[in-house]
């Protein structure tokens, strides 16, 4: 089997172009096969008659002459057969092999009858006539001579075949070098991106379908890329984040091994041991819920619900962490119905208003805020507290980053809760956005499609 596509599109164009060649030589042939036999038969009945005539007009004697100087002889053979099957021939056949006349033929032509013989069903090749004359009715057959210039014709024609199909080939080898060059670089650069080179230049400027080609893949490598940057990342975040944990679990665990440590030491290496234990429970429990959202492997429940109705009860189930700090609430939420997943939604308020307490001053004060239109649902959260850089207000939404972490030790987290909430708004075909200053405070903006109009 031919693995090459080079040498599969010289080998196709070839029995493309030869067997192209050829059927349409038979099919053109077998359409006009009358137009041609009719074409070559009428000549030589014409020249046929005419000879009939001489030899109706003229006595024999001078028919004979007459006829043996006509220059048509160079053209035609002429046989003239009586009962007996002798015959006498006119012209000659300048080293062409005459064709065979049987009796029956003769006697046919004898009878009044015109004979016409073509064995391909094409070309006319003899042609017997009647011929009176004055010794009674005789048989002529008439047959084309080929002329002296048609075996150079038919040399002619056989040598510009073979010519042109050789350069016809010289050009497809070409012309498959240039088809081929764009597939043999996107061979290449697969094989580089697949060992992990992502630094790979295609430099194909075709317009076509192999253009087209390279511009998704140039897509697709960028995204790779994109995709790898992420993995590596991901990973490097991970190790971070579970490697603090479990070393101050493994020195915790140490100190405790010590003997002569006091009740209130053990007791308060046990409570940092538990804490960090939870909080790798908790970063665990957040990296499964967004590979199960961005998976989508978890099926969303929509179900009607009062969006007013779910702040305040997210607002009243997190009240100890904003109560304990004196922070108020300012709520101007319109009574709006919508239909969503509620428990999704319920993840993305508790997520963003532990934000916006976590990271409000003390006696602060945070805004909540509902508008709706013909299309969107609107929600406005506000806080007064330490704000957010322009340049992480760009990357606040990625898994484990943190803002401000010069203060991570400070404010607990994970670096996931806004990522699951930008998947979960995702999912629900809205958009998030963020709006702040630092020592200004924070606005987060989601907006949800307002698919059940107000009540």
């Amino acid at each position: 089997m031919i693995k090459s596509l080079y040498t599969r599109v010289v080998l196709i164009f070839l029995v493309s172009v030869i067997g192209g060649t050829f059927i349409a030589f038979f099919v053109a042939t077998w359409v006009f096969k009358d137009q041609l036999n009719e074409n070559l038969r009428i000549p030589l009945l014409h020249f046929g008659q005419d000879i009939a005539r001489i030899y109706e007009t003229l006595p024999l004697p001078q028919a004979d002459q007459f006829v043996s100087g006509m220059n048509q002889l160079k053209s035609y053979h002429i046989r003239v057969y009586d009962n007996t099957g002798g015959f006498q021939s006119y012209g000659t056949l300048n080293g062409q092999k005459s064709v065979t006349v049987t009796m029956e033929q003769v006697k046919e032509v004898l009878d009044g009858q015109v004979v016409q013989v073509n064995p391909s069903g094409v070309t006319t090749i003899l042609l017997g006539l009647p011929l009176k004359t004055e010794l009674g009715t005789k048989a002529m057959f008439v047959e084309p001579i080929s002329p002296p210039s048609a075996s150079f014709i038919k040399t002619w024609i056989l040598n510009f075949t073979t010519y042109s199909l050789v350069a016809g080939s010289l050009l497809i080898v070409i012309a498959a070098i240039f088809l081929v060059r764009p597939i043999k670089k996107l061979t290449k650069a697969t094989r580089r991106i697949a060992a992990g080179d992502f630094n790979v230049k295609l430099n194909i400027k075709q317009t076509g379908e192999l253009g087209t080609l390279a511009r998704s893949f140039e897509e697709m490598m960028i995204d790779l890329q994109q995709l790898e940057q992420m993995r590596r990342d991901f990973v490097t975040n991970v190790s971070h984040e579970v490697q603090s944990p479990l070393t101050s679990i493994s020195g915790y665990a140490i100190a405790l091994k010590k003997e002569d440590i006091t009740v209130h030491d053990r007791n308060r290496y046990l409570d940092i041991i538990i804490n960090e234990a939870e909080r790798m429970s908790k970063m665990s429990d957040s990296l499964l819920k967004l590979s199960l959202l961005e998976s989508q492997s978890q099926q969303m429940r929509a179900v009607t619900l009062r969006l007013d109705e779910q702040i305040r009860r997210v607002i009243v189930a997190i009240q100890p962490q904003w109560s304990a700090r004196n922070i108020q609430f300012e709520l101007n939420l319109k009574a709006v119905t919508l239909t969503a997943d509620h428990d999704q939604l319920n993840q993305v308020w508790t997520n963003i208003l532990g934000n916006s307490i976590k990271f409000s001053k003390d006696d602060g004060i945070i805004k909540v805020s509902i508008k709706q239109d013909i299309n969107n649902v609107t929600v406005r959260i506000s806080d007064n507290g330490i704000g957010i850089s322009l340049e992480d207000q760009k990357r606040i939404f990625d898994r484990f980053f943190k803002a401000d972490r010069s203060h991570s030790r400070k404010y607990e987290g994970s670096g996931m809760g806004l990522a699951i909430v930008k998947q979960i708004v995702s999912l629900h075909q809205g958009d998030i956005r963020v709006e702040s200053e630092l020592g200004q405070g924070t606005t987060f903006i989601i907006t949800l499609p307002n698919i059940t109009m107000t009540e």
